[in-house]
């Protein structure tokens, strides 16, 4: 036996799905559509995701590119296309309630670029190709310049093949000085040696030579014991 509660309860459930229905109906959708494109017509594109809105609405592109969105409501809608070989703009579309059949579409290069106004069905080409890896270089004797071991020796052994032509045109008391410089670099215990006799006064194998200056009277001096002795 139906009681009038469970009656009640019927006859509101049916009322709000028509409700539903017709509310539904009242709102006007749109669909876009469009194409994708490669700067190479003979090359082909994998099936590709598009979205709007960052995945509200999601579709898939066919083998010819063609791609198409159903029931899209009016309002502004942000189009996605979610390559990973290609870059394409992204698409800025405007539904009016009482223009959907003619959308308004503003393309996008990159995320803050020029605008500029695109017809609609859409035809996207690719912009670019992402490169994920690097090409490995081959082997190239100037990169061995490159390396700055290889340019000290090259330093050196042009050093070691002109020092003696340097050397021919230079006056003998300066190759003298030359090859002490040399001595010392070889050995830096001389070169140490020097600089504390320096330091310290000491002449070394120059001392024999090393004769003290006589210190002279000055004539501020003997003016001052001349006039002491006229004094006295």
């Amino acid at each position: 036996m139906i009681t009038p509660k469970l009656l009640l309860l019927t006859l509101s459930l049916i009322l709000g799905c028509i409700s539903a229905s017709s509310s539904s109906s009242s709102i006007p959708t749109a669909s876009i559509q469009g194409r994708l494109r490669l700067p190479d017509p003979a090359a082909s594109l994998n099936s590709t995701r598009i979205t709007l809105n960052d995945g509200s609405f999601t579709t898939y592109t066919q083998p010819n590119g063609d791609f198409i969105f159903h029931r899209v409501p009016p309002g502004v809608h942000l189009l996605d296309v979610q390559s990973r070989e290609h870059h394409f703009s992204q698409v800025k579309i405007q539904l009016l309630e009482d223009a959907m059949d003619s959308p308004k579409c503003i393309e996008y290069v990159y995320p803050g670029a020029p605008k500029q106004a695109m017809p609609h069905p859409l035809e996207l080409t690719a912009h670019a190709s992402y490169e994920y890896y690097e090409k490995r270089q081959g082997f190239s004797i100037f990169s061995i310049f490159k390396n700055p071991m290889i340019l000290m020796m090259l330093f050196t052994g042009g050093m070691l093949f002109f020092m003696p032509k340097m050397m021919e045109d230079m006056d003998p008391e300066q190759k003298e000085m030359m090859q002490k410089q040399m001595e010392f670099q070889q050995d830096p215990s001389k070169m140490l040696t020097s600089m504390l006799k320096g330091l310290t006064g000491a002449g070394g194998d120059d001392e024999g030579d090393y004769v003290p200056m006589e210190r002279k009277p000055s004539s501020k001096a003997g003016g001052k014991t001349v006039r002491r002795g006229k004094r006295d």
